[in-house]
């Protein structure tokens, strides 16, 4: 049986594929968590700005290490890293924690909680010897992969659907305690 968990992260990468992030954001807030953190890498916020994912209603976005959401340490909850880049991929399947992104992915990796990523890499890059490698490394350590699909012929990040499906198992749906009535 899976462990689920209140808290989910949704780490992104500075892919094309992160305009993508509000309706991902807002598929998380559908399933049912009490806690939805959005973390993008450095890199970003040259695809979707901060405010288009704090914008997302029951979503705290997380920037900084001193971000109340995650003092004094970051909750645990699963970790949902899409889209993952090339870059983001390989540090992630090398233990490189240089960002704080990358920092909660590699801890929640080492606590065993659940760590699904939704690579978005490009033929090429997909076909690199560095991103195969990580691509086989990760899931021997209990990391899941949603694999790309096809669009035209080039891979692409997998459907918003897709991604929630993965997630799905390790929601512990939050029920707001019930407001009490006086009579």
């Amino acid at each position: 049986m899976n462990e689920c968990f209140e808290t989910v992260y949704l780490i992104l990468s500075g892919t094309t594929t992160a305009a993508r992030c509000p309706e991902i954001l807002r598929g998380l807030v559908g399933l049912g968590f009490k806690t939805v953190i959005a973390l993008p890498t450095p890199h970003a916020s040259r695809v979707v700005s901060a405010r288009e994912l704090a914008d997302v209603p029951g979503v705290q976005l997380v920037e900084s290490y001193f971000d109340l959401a995650i003092r004094p340490r970051p909750p645990r909850g699963v970790v949902l890293f899409a889209p993952c880049s090339f870059n983001s991929l390989n540090k992630l399947a090398q233990g490189i924690a240089d960002s704080l992104a990358l920092s909660v992915a590699a801890e929640a990796i080492g606590r065993g909680t659940p760590v699904i990523v939704g690579p978005s890499l490009n033929q090429p890059l997909l076909d690199h010897p560095v991103a195969r490698r990580s691509l086989r490394t990760l899931p021997e350590w209990g990391v899941t992969i949603v694999d790309q699909v096809l669009v035209d012929g080039a891979p692409r990040l997998a459907p918003t659907a897709v991604l929630l499906d993965a997630v799905r198992p390790f929601v512990r749906q939050y029920v707001p305690p019930a407001t009490r009535v006086l009579r």
